[in-house]
């Protein structure tokens, strides 16, 4: 699981025009799951699967 930095700098992620990050592939909004015992948010596509650490 890569960063959403990363993700945005290789083309996997994109921002639409409201700032939200978005699934290169699918074109759905990413979901975010923020569990308290960890210091980064997953941020995951609905329709893949997909995950990404953000911190």
């Amino acid at each position: 699981m890569q960063s959403t930095r990363k993700g945005l700098r290789a083309g996997e992620l994109y921002k639409d025009t409201y700032e939200r990050l978005t699934c290169a592939d699918c074109e759905e909004s990413l979901k975010k799951q923020n569990d308290p015992d960890e210091i980064y948010a997953v941020r995951i596509c609905p329709e893949c699967g997909t995950s990404w650490k953000e911190l």
